[in-house]
């Protein structure tokens, strides 16, 4: 089968199940509590995931994941380009999502990230990069490639729970009785945030401390100033930050998805966007 059927097969089961997600999880909900006029009473009941949606998911996600391998790591050349780096980013976010749903009714934000892993599978296709330097294909610099994906998944895991929560919080401040779906309560929610905070600002961390020895051995000093540095190091104290916030103050609402935004646009900027203007519209590697 050509390569391009594969992923255009992924991206369209991603798409009908973000479909079927929204409409059993969203609008119905939205539907079924509209006009109830207690607050108290505006979050629906808890559903889960059905056995059969649980097994649905992973069809697409093993088809992804093995695409994912076969472009990253069954090659001995590495082609890593904005549009890899997004597709598996999401391919961890829907893994990460398909895991917490044992731990946690969220099969609201199923749908936004089937969606957006949907738009994401083609990409690679579409826009192929360029085959990377030598030592692109070291076990070294692989891993810290890994723990990058890992730790922009989780923030955008944690993006997602942030919009919700605010998206949430207006509806109960409006007082309409409306609900955003099959959703665990506000409380749960910003408990969780932190917690995947928590843990991707140590992948994070992790990521730093990698490409720093892995600069140290390969160009002899630790730390390049050039934009990828500058970005991610700006986004790792921005996240500290956050958290010490919460820690020491109590940060939360508004504010702590404010900072939440802000780590993120700085550390999707650190590669993802600045591989997307070269590539993209310079056309350089």
């Amino acid at each position: 089968m050509p390569d391009i059927v594969i992923h255009v097969v992924a991206s369209a089961l991603y798409a009908g199940l973000a479909l079927h997600f929204w409409q059993t999880r969203w609008r119905v909900h939205s539907g079924r509590w509209r006009g109830h006029a207690a607050a108290s009473a505006s979050q629906p009941p808890a559903t889960g995931l059905r056995p059969w949606e649980r097994a649905a998911i992973l069809v697409p996600l093993a088809v992804h994941g093995a695409l994912l391998y076969s472009a990253l790591f069954a090659k001995s050349e590495l082609r890593f380009g904005f549009a890899h780096a997004l597709s598996a980013m999401l391919w961890l976010a829907v893994l990460f999502y398909w895991l917490e749903s044992f731990l946690y009714v969220l099969d609201a934000l199923q749908a936004p990230a089937l969606a957006l892993a949907a738009l994401a599978v083609p990409l690679p296709v579409l826009f192929p990069g360029h085959v990377g330097a030598a030592y692109a294909g070291s076990l070294e610099f692989r891993l810290h490639l890994l723990l990058a994906m890992l730790a922009y998944s989780l923030f955008t895991i944690a993006l997602l729970h942030a919009l919700l929560m605010a998206a949430l919080e207006r509806r109960l401040h409006r007082k309409d009785g409306t609900a955003l779906g099959a959703l665990p309560p506000l409380l749960t929610l910003e408990r969780l945030l932190f917690r995947l905070i928590g843990a991707a600002f140590l992948l994070l961390t992790l990521t730093l401390a990698t490409g720093f020895a892995f600069s140290e051995s390969l160009f002899g000093r630790a730390m390049r100033f050039d934009h990828k540095t500058v970005f991610g190091v700006l986004s790792w104290m921005t996240f500290g930050l956050l958290l010490a916030g919460r820690q020491l103050h109590g940060w939360r609402g508004r504010t702590a998805l404010r900072w939440t935004l802000s780590g993120f646009v700085l550390l999707f900027l650190a590669y993802i966007g600045s591989r997307f203007v070269l590539e993209v519209i310079l056309g350089r590697n």
